[in-house]
């Protein structure tokens, strides 16, 4: 009972000694078995056990550790139960950032609109400590081309130590801030050549069997197309009103790629209770992975929803699964979870019942192979699968207010429809306060000196019309043709929005927070 309302604040882990004389973590992680690593480290003994709370909210902050090595630490001098958190002020002060970038970008066409290559140099500023700053800078780099049809691409990256608060891992993990540069750049090209935004992403789009400027053939999931033909009516219709219209389009990875190890584990067991119970090491914080798993238990068996137990996260049970984060689980671990089903079924063939099959185990795991970066082999497989997005933005012309935004999104096999929609809104909202008000003011000691309340955030209220489409498109031969989508729902949010200003006011914006619009908060 003292652990019910432990979560409810901004970082929090609880932990005390177990039955069997473990530390036992309670932790609000985007994977208990890095918890469970990193305080196993710190206490010097593999006496450690670690469990996820089904607690939402993560987007990249919870790949770092913050409180549970405290927690776990008094625990373990102290016998007695523990509870460490941060409060607000000290979350703002330690907890990771999103990267600030500083950005070079030449992008070169013929005279159709043709992107003929792209020469680009980044700087990232990683604060105080490493944290994921390179993984962040890679993938801010591999992505920086976009989701297009050419081969000529030269990035240079950094990331520099400074004395300014950490940066880690945030939603759209450094693509983010390059998929700015590129989608702007495109929008120039496109008034430069007398075509609008729009024709010069369709010329341009990759296409099945296409080959991206990493040398990666996609496959016939891709789907990038589709999005820019989902929101083409709506975009002619705003253009035909004399409404200032903007539009961006993203490529994301599914799966950490460019040949790091990652491996999606799944073990199903039938319980003492006739049930059949999914452990899985996969972190389920809010994106809905516990209710993708037992979909895919539906799906691949012939078991009702009421047969089927999803247990959270744990170190003792369930097999590590890898982290939460590169949009991975839906894919990695529900494609582990398909072939266990496929090993249920086969134990169920001969007209076995769930009470036949108690006790017994069914365990499959997936690895996700790519190619390191670099690799000397043709067209090299950087990532097992993208996603694709193309995002509008409408503005009301009298206000310059935003109107609407439209976000298409490419999914492969849409699992559930309704949370994939969810994710779409709470991604838009997320970077429309990246694109246009939120600041983190720091003084001249390199200390945060903004409130919550002042960062900028989008309240409930200010929220305009958001039509989220999703292109069910599946093509993937793993885990029924399903992607995933965490993370690109916030990647073309920003572009798109500027380049509705610029339709605006006839301003080019190169920096974001955007100036000069009626969301710009007073100094």
């Amino acid at each position: 009972p003292w652990t019910e309302h432990a979560f409810l604040e901004p970082e929090c882990a609880v932990a005390y000694m177990d039955e069997d004389d473990y530390v036992h973590i309670i932790s609000t992680d985007q994977s208990a078995y890095c918890t469970y690593h990193e305080c196993s480290l710190m206490l010097g003994t593999d006496k450690v056990r670690a469990e996820n709370a089904l607690v939402g909210g993560g987007f990249g902050g919870k790949e770092d550790m913050t409180v549970q090595p405290y927690a776990a630490l008094i625990t373990y001098l102290t016998g007695r139960p523990a509870k460490a958190r941060l409060t607000r002020e000290e979350s703002l002060l330690v907890h990771p950032k999103r990267h600030h970038f500083v950005m070079d970008f030449t992008m070169g066409c013929d005279e159709q609109g043709i992107i003929q290559g792209v020469k680009a140099k980044v700087a990232s500023d990683t604060g105080a400590f490493a944290s994921l700053g390179g993984p962040v800078l890679e993938r801010a780099c591999t992505h920086a081309a976009g989701p297009y049809a050419y081969e000529n691409f030269e990035i240079e990256g950094d990331a520099y130590y400074t004395n300014n608060p950490p940066a880690g891992a945030f939603r759209g993990f450094g693509v983010t801030q390059t998929c700015f540069a590129t989608e702007t750049l495109l929008n120039m090209m496109a008034e430069k050549i007398g075509i609008s935004p729009w024709e010069i992403r369709y010329r341009n789009a990759i296409r099945p069997g296409g080959v991206l400027p990493n040398g990666q053939i996609v496959d016939d999931s891709t789907g990038l197309v589709e999005t820019l033909e989902a929101v083409k009516d709506a975009y002619d219709a705003a253009v035909a009103a004399g409404k200032p219209v903007g539009i961006a389009c993203a490529m994301k990875n599914a799966g950490v790629g460019v040949g790091i190890p990652d491996t999606g584990r799944v073990r199903l067991i039938v319980e003492d209770d006739e049930k059949l119970h999914i452990y899985s090491g996969a972190s389920c914080i809010g994106q809905g992975l516990g209710t993708v798993l037992v979909q895919m238990v539906v799906t691949n068996t012939d078991l009702k929803r009421e047969d089927i137990v999803y247990e959270r996260s744990n170190t003792w049970i369930a097999p590590d699964s890898g982290t939460t984060s590169g949009s991975r689980q839906t894919l990695v671990t529900g494609e582990a979870c398909r072939r266990a089903c496929d090993m249920f079924m086969e134990a169920k063939k001969d007209g076995k019942s769930l009470k036949d099959l108690k006790g017994q185990e069914f365990y499959a795991e997936y690895l996700a192979k790519t190619d390191p970066l670099g690799a000397n082999v043709p067209n090299p497989v950087s990532h097992v699968a993208y996603g694709y997005a193309t995002q509008m933005c409408i503005l009301d012309p009298k206000t310059g207010k935003i109107e609407k935004m439209i976000a298409a999104h490419d999914v492969g096999k849409a699992v559930n429809p309704l949370s994939c929609e969810g994710q779409i809104e709470g991604g838009v909202v997320m970077s429309m306060g990246f694109a246009l008000r939120e600041r983190y003011p720091i003084d001249e000691n390199c200390r945060p000196i903004g409130k919550y309340g002042a960062l900028g955030l989008f309240r409930a209220h200010e929220i305009p019309e958001i039509e989220p489409i999703v292109i069910d498109k599946p093509g993937l031969k793993v885990a029924c043709g399903a992607i995933g989508i965490g993370e690109i729902t916030s990647i073309p949010t920003a572009p798109a929005i500027t380049d509705a200003y610029y339709h605006w006011d006839g301003k080019r914006r190169f920096s974001l927070p955007i100036s000069d619009t009626p969301y710009e908060r007073k100094k």
